[in-house]
């Protein structure tokens, strides 16, 4: 029987430690020999992520104990941890980053010996860091990015293609890396090695551009001693982002550009030079989609060529699909399955597809594609009800509008619960999700933080808002020097157009965000009087003090596009943050932070909550040592979102008896 309650009173059994061990996803799927691999996280372990390894027999184990964690710090976010290669004797061999002390290390699975150290510990500014790599056996080496800190500051640093040795040479010997490219770039991506060897390609960008702005691929001879002559850009510019590159067999270049609007794939042969020109085609025609993405990470991989000519690619707009592609007739065949959203990874084994997906009532799974039966499945990681499925959400995918009549995408989430219904007539409160980034998007994935809120008679919607990656180039540079106004105004947009429709009641909307999604909150909270409370976790608060020095270096300029440039707009930085508009703030609020954060630190918060001192409003902050840019850890996350539903319930009147009450003080 379906029982009337108040929204956000019905009883759920999504806890917040339900909803904390389920959080992460696998990650940087990879093959060795006929083997199959991964990394997953580990919640309760310290937020660690293990290494895991799909035997060819189907039998699925964590290669690494702990505190063994294959993560990496190069530009902060990290990307491609490990690599590995099967040998004829002994076993496989795995090279993978340690987050603890961010030295590569080599390890040999089905040996006896545990993981020995490849590079060495530098005392200067945060040391040696290293990403993407790649093992050539053949060379004895392992190729990969090296970041390398040449003073205190996160901006003193270097990045270069490097050389280490794998017997352990350099393992206590800086000298004994080979620098493979110089450092002409402030960045680098990972080297692709052509199938003859002969030739290498990478990509590369500058401040104040990010990936997503300009990047040029650069490409270069390799001698037989394994030195790079002749570097040469090869595609690319200030205006045109290239997120990935690889070689064909028959030495052509194929790449992923947005210069015609959306990230298409596109070929090059580097020696068909016509008028001094070399020319690219399309793999496919023109589809208004994207078959690339934002490069957060160093080594994602949205598509991979497989060896009898046909390219797996990740494709879609707003959501995305697997699908596999015949370069020679331009016809695309999507995997049938459904997952509505692909990790930005895959593998290739023989004619199979390996990629990590999940679905609004999935979450991430490894999945394997057959491309000669066109049968698809689930071989790792496979999602397990944690619930009834009848208490997590069912998303509609919704077009709002907003200023000047522009479009905004978003995805709806109404309460939803198997035995209970609000009042009649009486709309729910509602939570608007703002992403981070900026330059991201919210999956359409099935998420248990959500149904934390939807189960228990709170809607959601997350907005992807203007400046959000899925939607072409034009909708995501909405936000070229527009931060805190265009993202701000469409999740008003989003939350207003709810109230109005009367799906969301107009007096009991609140807004939540991390880290770019933190300053839209804060943006929000300060700067209209739409949202009666909200959440913000580990945000930007302050630009000109972002952009003088408080962030790391990957960052350090991004604000130049975002909000224009600070030597020239310097008043336009005051005005919109939000530690300078505490006037405008009347909203109780929670915010949320982790101490050992590089990328938006505390003393963000510090001057914030400095800021509204005495002003009467009635707020919380909660800092969690051991936790950096983002929560991983299981009771940091669980600590959090009781936070945060303590928090709506107390500025709705609602009571909830079994969630720990948030102490609020003015």
């Amino acid at each position: 029987m379906v029982t009337t309650a108040a929204y956000g009173t019905w009883p759920s059994p999504v806890d917040a430690a339900l909803a904390a061990s389920h959080d992460g996803k696998p990650e940087f799927v990879g093959t060795v020999g006929g083997e199959i691999w991964w990394t997953e996280p580990r919640p309760a372990e310290g937020g660690r992520r293990a290494l895991v390894r799909r035997r060819a027999d189907g039998g699925t184990e964590s290669v690494l104990p702990e505190p063994w964690n294959p993560r990496s710090r190069v530009i902060e976010y990290g990307g491609t941890p490990w690599a590995g290669a099967a040998r004829d004797e002994g076993g496989p061999l795995v090279v993978f980053v340690h987050h603890a002390d961010q030295r590569l290390y080599a390890y040999e699975p089905d040996g006896q010996g545990g993981p020995r150290p490849l590079t060495p510990v530098s005392g200067t500014g945060e040391g040696l860091r290293w990403v993407d790599p790649e093992v050539h056996l053949d060379r004895g080496e392992v190729w990969c990015v090296l970041e390398e800190f040449t003073g205190d500051a996160p901006t003193d640093v270097r990045r270069v293609i490097a050389a280490v040795p794998l017997d352990g040479s350099a393992s206590d010997d800086r000298a004994a890396v080979r620098e493979l490219s110089d450092d002409r770039h402030r960045f680098v991506t990972g080297p692709r090695l052509s199938h003859d060897g002969r030739r290498v390609a990478w990509i590369a960008w500058d401040h104040p551009a990010m990936p997503w702005d300009g990047t040029v691929v650069m490409v270069a001879e390799v001698t037989p001693e394994g030195a790079f002559n002749g570097v040469r850009p090869l595609v690319g510019a200030t205006d045109e982002s290239v997120v990935q590159v690889e070689w064909d067999r028959d030495g052509s270049l194929v790449f992923v550009s947005d210069l015609g609007g959306w990230w298409e794939l596109q070929r090059i042969r580097p020696d068909a030079v016509a008028g001094g020109v070399v020319p690219t085609t399309r793999l496919c025609a023109v589809r208004d989609e994207e078959f690339g993405g934002p490069l957060w990470r160093i080594g994602l991989r949205w598509f991979r060529l497989l060896d009898n000519g046909l390219v797996a690619v990740i494709h879609g707009r707003g959501t995305t699909s697997l699908g596999v592609l015949d370069p020679e007739t331009g016809e695309l065949v999507d995997a049938v399955g459904p997952w509505t959203a692909w990790a930005e990874t895959l593998a290739v084994q023989d004619t199979r597809v390996i990629g990590i997906a999940a679905s609004p009532h999935t979450s991430y799974e490894v999945v394997e594609l057959d491309t000669a039966t066109g049968h698809a499945r689930t071989i790792g990681s496979p999602h397990q009800d944690a619930v009834d499925p009848a208490y997590c959400p069912e998303p509609v995918i919704r077009t709002f509008t907003g200023p000047g009549g522009r479009e905004i995408h978003a995805h709806v989430y109404p309460p939803r619960h198997p035995d209970r219904t609000g009042p009649e007539g009486e709309p729910p409160p509602y939570v608007i999700w703002a992403h981070g980034g900026p330059t991201g998007r919210s999956p359409l994935v099935l998420d248990l933080e959500i149904a934390y809120f939807t189960s228990r008679g709170f809607g959601v919607a997350e907005v992807n808002y203007g400046g959000s990656t899925g939607y072409g180039r034009a909708y995501r540079e909405r936000l070229r020097e527009q931060w805190g106004v265009v993202d701000v105004e469409d999740c008003a947009a989003v939350a207003l157009g709810l109230a109005d429709e009367g799906s969301a009641d107009r007096d009991r909307l609140a807004i939540r965000g991390g880290s770019a999604g933190g300053w839209t909150a804060a943006a929000s909270l300060t700067g209209t009087d739409v949202y009666a409370c909200g959440a913000i976790s580990y945000p930007i608060l302050d630009l000109a003090g972002w952009a003088t020095g408080e962030t790391h270096d990957f960052e350090s300029q991004y604000l130049e596009s975002l909000v224009g440039p600070y030597a020239e707009v310097p008043e336009r930085y005051r005005e919109r943050s939000p530690v300078h508009r505490v006037d405008g703030l009347t909203a109780p609020f929670v915010l949320l932070q982790g101490l050992d954060d590089p990328i938006c630190p505390p003393a963000q918060c510090d001057r914030f909550l400095a800021a509204i001192e005495g002003r009467g409003v009635p707020h919380a902050y909660l800092a969690f040592e051991g936790e950096s840019h983002g929560f991983r850890r299981a009771d940091t996350v669980k600590r959090a979102l009781e936070a945060e539903l303590s928090l709506y319930a107390q500025t709705f009147g609602i009571d909830l008896p079994d969630v720990p009450r948030l102490e609020l003080k003015p």
